[in-house]
């Protein structure tokens, strides 16, 4: 069993910046870690991807050159930092854990094991 707790989330201006954490018990291996999006009314959106091993990083379009995923081994945590955001990006966002490679770079989340509950990130003026 993992356990994922996302923090960080909060309300900002557009163009603003905000970092989200994610920590993870239970496993400290894993084969990626990934962020998901979920706006009212819409389906999880996934946003970006980062290997267990090594610094590997897959993103959704809407995130290159804005979004950026990072890993801590020291504290199994993962980071989303997010520049210049922007009303549309205002959603739920939670991480997601493939503890297995039967999908190189999985970008749905049924192609996840884990998921935690989400923090709630709100961009507006």
């Amino acid at each position: 069993q993992v356990q994922l707790v996302e923090s960080g989330g909060g309300l900002v201006g557009p163009g603003g910046s905000l970092r989200l954490s994610c920590a993870a018990s239970g496993r400290t291996t894993w084969h990626r870690m990934g962020w998901f999006r979920q706006a009212p009314g819409k389906e999880s959106e996934f946003v970006g991807t980062i290997a267990g091993i090594g610094s590997g990083t897959w993103y959704a379009d809407f995130a290159k050159g804005r979004f950026t995923i990072s890993r801590n081994d020291a504290d199994h945590t993962v980071s989303l930092q997010m520049n210049s955001l922007k009303s549309e990006d205002t959603a739920v966002y939670f991480c997601a854990v493939s503890l297995t490679g039967r999908i190189l770079v999985p970008t749905k989340l049924p192609e996840y094991d884990y998921w935690g509950r989400g923090t709630q990130v709100t961009v507006r003026s």
